[in-house]
């Protein structure tokens, strides 16, 4: 099945391709193979969406099936906005590469 998304807006970010995957998951080269990897869900949580782009996170599970993402503590530390300031992962939140959906 052949799909296609139609060209991005201005100011609009495009849905990841393979290439642009493959680009992407570069950029977590640094990270040790057994780095797992979450999936945002969709805003219904059952439907199908593009994938859309991806981030290194904190992630503390809350269920075998969900829990909760945080900043890494290197954007915390960078950040001079006080909201992501205080929002620190807690201290069994593992690091994850977290993969999201067009919303």
């Amino acid at each position: 099945m052949t799909t296609s998304s139609p060209a991005p807006g201005p100011g609009e970010r495009a849905d990841l391709t393979l290439d642009s995957l493959r680009a992407l998951l570069e950029t977590f080269s640094h990270l040790p193979g057994d780095t797992p990897v979450i999936l945002q869900k969709d805003a219904e949580g059952n439907d199908w969406s593009p994938l859309w782009s991806g981030a290194e996170g904190m992630y503390e599970a809350c269920t075998p099936y969900s829990g909760d993402a945080y900043p890494t503590p290197e954007v915390v530390a960078a950040s001079t906005d006080e909201e992501i300031r205080e929002f620190v992962a807690p201290d069994d939140a593992v690091r994850v590469v977290i993969l999201c959906p067009r919303s």
